[in-house]
C-alpha cells in the first residue's frame, strides 16, 4: 500500500516597496516545473509544490524530521498586483515572486522555465532579476 504524501502548509514573507510586493516562500526538494502559483481575481496567491517521486529509490527511512514538498499556501495579497507582470525565480530551496503594485488585480496563473538543476525562473517585467 503507498503512503500517501502529506501536504505542508508553508510560510511566508510578504515585503513592499513603493511600486512592488515581494512573497517569499522556502519550499526545498522541489524543481521549478513542479511549482504553481496564482493569483486570481479576488487577490488571493495560491501556491502549490509537488513532489514528483524523487525519493522513490529510498527503501527504508530510518529518520524523518522533516518533509520534502508537497508544499501548499493560500493567502491573501495586501495589496492589488499585476500578476501577468511577475518575475519568479526558485533557487536554494526558496521561491521568490515579484509583483508589479497595481490599481486593481490583473490575475494569472505562473510557471517556470527551468534554467538550471532546481534552479527556475519567470521575468514579467515586474522588476530585476539578478
Amino acid at each position: 500500500m503507498a503512503e500517501k504524501l502529506k501536504v505542508q502548509h508553508v510560510p511566508l514573507k510578504i515585503y513592499r516597496s513603493t511600486d512592488r510586493l515581494m512573497v517569499a516562500v522556502p519550499m526545498p526538494g522541489l524543481e521549478p516545473e513542479d511549482i504553481q502559483a496564482e493569483v486570481t481575481d479576488d487577490n488571493r496567491l495560491i501556491l502549490q509544490g509537488e513532489l514528483r517521486g524523487s525519493l522513490k529509490e529510498i527503501k527504508e527511512l530510518l529518520l524523518d524530521e522533516w518533509s520534502v514538498g508537497g508544499y501548499y499556501r493560500e493567502v491573501t495579497l495586501p495589496d492589488n498586483v499585476d500578476a501577468e507582470r511577475a518575475n519568479l525565480s526558485y533557487g536554494n530551496g526558496v521561491f521568490v515572486l515579484t509583483f508589479p503594485l497595481s490599481g486593481q488585480t490583473v490575475p494569472a496563473r505562473l510557471t517556470m522555465e527551468k534554467v538550471g538543476v532546481a534552479h527556475g525562473q519567470r521575468s514579467g517585467n515586474a522588476g530585476q532579476l539578478s
